[in-house]
């Protein structure tokens, strides 16, 4: 999946790889941080790790991936998105699929000070992090800074008893053929981004 320029059919590019897998690696994220995401307003994604993550912990294992929309009771509380931005599920079934990202860089902050100068690049409350940052003895928080695309059409699945549970990685099933990706950032506002994600967390990045 990596390197598909805009407009192409990620569907095509799956069955052109020359060794074929079976299933497609989606990450676990807030229904709201998604949302927000493809509208353009978020490019980190920050992760403490869940209960099921295994021995070594969370790892961002893919370069590449799907985000699988999560919901709970009142997550527009813990942003500093205003109340028409909130978010609902389609259905009790149902997983909607809308966007793909690319990880370009990836970095643990062990220095929560850090984490807050990251503020103008996502929309979450700062005592979310801070919350996730102390949540165990070994503090600090994962962050990925992604390119994020629009998927069309939107990527509608049964909710299969798989995806559940506290983990931050599911398997999809292969994707559809017709499935097209465009930027949801220009060039020039994604090389912005980047070089204020990089001022700010210095020699951190990985």
């Amino acid at each position: 999946m990596d390197g598909l320029t805009a407009e192409s059919s990620l569907g095509q590019q799956e069955t052109s790889n020359e060794k074929k897998q079976t299933g497609v690696p989606a990450f676990k994220e807030w229904a709201i941080v998604c949302a927000s995401i493809e509208r353009g307003e978020t490019s980190l994604i920050f992760r403490k790790g869940g209960i099921a993550e295994g021995r070594k912990g969370f790892q961002f294992r893919y370069r590449s991936f799907f985000l699988f929309p999560t919901y709970f009771h009142e997550q527009i509380g813990r942003t500093r998105l205003s109340q028409e931005h909130d978010v609902t599920p389609r259905g009790d079934c149902v997983v909607a699929i809308s966007v793909f990202v690319e990880v370009e860089s990836t970095v643990l902050l062990g220095d929560l000070k850090s984490v807050h100068t990251l503020e103008t690049l996502h929309i979450l409350q700062p005592t979310v992090l801070e919350e996730r940052f102390h949540y165990d003895p070994e503090e600090g928080l994962h962050v990925a800074f992604l390119r994020a695309f629009r998927i069309s059409p939107v990527w509608e699945l049964p909710l299969h008893p798989s995806y559940r549970g506290c983990r931050s990685w599911v398997t999809l099933p292969d994707i559809p053929f017709d499935l097209k990706k465009e930027p949801v950032l220009t060039d020039e506002e994604q090389n912005r981004r980047r070089s204020l994600y990089r001022s700010r967390i210095q020699s951190h990045v990985e």
